[in-house]
């Protein structure tokens, strides 16, 4: 596992992406560096993002069964209590209520747009939640692979992750 600073590291060293780049469907994954929220999105069945030619995405995108995919309302979300009480969030009982409840918290459109702005001294694409202080900057790793970093306003630490383009149109959404 890396920490922190290393994964910051290694997130600098990155090219940048453009916002055309990222158009279509994402599947992510966390990467652990010893953030509050390591593990908790993979519990809850987090898919990944998608984003649209007119820089617009789907900011959290969940799989409750294997062909759909359902965008998550990040308004919904109390983001301060998840941080707080992230520990509870890679329990059963929340992967079990989060599924139950999924649909009162599904998006009713985009939840997010696409934005070129600097991030540790390069300016690239970053992804900025509509209803949130959140703000998930991008890096190329390879064509199909995007490393991501979220930064949450008025919290030093970050969340890492990483993108893999989905070419397969067998999963659909319900949006």
């Amino acid at each position: 596992m890396l920490n922190q600073r290393q994964a910051l590291e290694n997130f600098r060293r990155l090219p940048p992406v453009e916002p055309q780049e990222l158009d279509g469907l994402w599947k992510g994954h966390g990467i652990p560096t010893g953030h509050p929220l390591d593990g908790v999105l993979e519990n809850l069945g987090w898919f990944g993002k998608r984003f649209t030619p007119d820089m617009c995405a789907d900011a959290l995108l969940f799989q409750f069964s294997p062909l759909q995919l359902t965008p998550i309302d990040p308004a919904r979300i109390p983001l301060r209590l998840a941080l707080r009480l992230h520990g509870l969030g890679r329990t059963w009982m929340a992967r079990s209520l989060f599924s139950a409840f999924h649909r009162s918290l599904r998006a009713r459109g985009h939840t997010a747009s696409l934005q070129t702005v600097e991030f540790e001294r390069t300016v690239s694409t970053a992804m900025i939640y509509d209803s949130q202080p959140i703000v998930d900057h991008f890096r190329r790793m390879s064509e199909k692979r995007i490393a991501g970093v979220m930064t949450v306003e008025g919290d030093e630490r970050r969340y890492f992750f990483e993108l893999e383009r989905i070419d397969d149109v067998s999963v659909r959404s319900l949006a």
